[in-house]
């Protein structure tokens, strides 16, 4: 246990590093706010990275759609077993070679790096050393502070509280655009007429889904302020990317991939 706290104190060691020579960089042009910036830099090379993925989870969701009418038909044929349902459509998706949680994956390798950071601007030591980067700001809000800590420090128009009420703007605007866009595609989907049976769960999730971008509010709220940058860069680099990505596919398959 011990040489495994070694090594990720290490390797958090490594990382911090890594930040310090982006910051160095990208200083003289963001003075104060280095650290920030590269922290959104470093943001973009991640979905740069993820970036494949999105192309392929892309074309999982167009061959998903072409999967539409047989799902269809399976809907009928089985309306008055869900169980069976369920298992048929599974068993088209593994026929066509068409994974149901191609998705996922985007979202899935980049909670690394969100960790990463997380824990870099939550220790107040890195490597045995004082952790240095604690004491950078984003304009005038430490990068390891939090919203609350804002609020105690001079309230929601403070120097602090402004920066939080411009990244709620943007996550709030981010989140409007991914909720009316995932409505009109759920409303140009087909509904089963009252013979066919949904697949086990998808109503529920239909109803949840458009609202979960508004939760990236909360979670800008209570992580630290590099994470909450790493949250609203990366939420805005997926509203852009989706929206190029699933320009050409029909609504009620791309709505399956408007969560963020």
């Amino acid at each position: 246990m011990s040489d495994i706290s070694d090594l990720f104190s290490s390797f958090m060691s490594v990382f911090a590093g890594l930040v310090e020579h982006i910051a160095d960089a990208v200083e003289p042009l963001f003075h104060g706010s280095a650290t920030a910036a590269a922290i959104v830099l470093f943001t973009a090379c991640v979905r740069l990275l993820v970036h494949p993925l999105s192309r392929a989870s892309a074309r999982g969701q167009k061959a998903r759609a072409k999967l539409s009418p047989q799902i269809a038909e399976l809907r009928e044929k089985h309306a008055k077993n869900p169980e069976r349902l369920q298992k048929a459509v599974l068993e088209l998706h593994a026929k066509e070679k068409v994974s149901p949680l191609s998705g996922c994956l985007p979202s899935l390798f980049q909670l690394p790096a969100f960790f990463l950071l997380y824990h870099l601007f939550s220790s107040s030591s890195i490597g045995g050393e004082a952790n240095g980067l604690l004491g950078h700001t984003l304009v005038d809000a430490p990068l390891g502070g939090r919203w609350a800590d804002a609020l105690g420090d001079g309230g929601i128009f403070g120097p602090s509280g402004l920066v939080y009420l411009v990244l709620f703007a943007v996550v709030a605007a981010v989140a409007t655009f991914n909720f009316r866009r995932t409505k009109r595609q759920m409303a140009a989907t087909r509904q089963p007429s009252s013979g066919e049976q949904q697949v086990p769960g998808m109503g529920a999730m239909m109803k949840v889904m458009p609202l979960m971008s508004f939760m990236t509010l909360f979670t800008v709220a209570v992580v630290p302020l590099a994470a909450a940058l790493y949250v609203v860069t990366s939420t805005t680099w997926s509203a852009v990317e989706r929206a190029f990505l699933y320009r050409d596919v029909p609504a009620g398959a791309a709505a399956l991939a408007t969560a963020v």
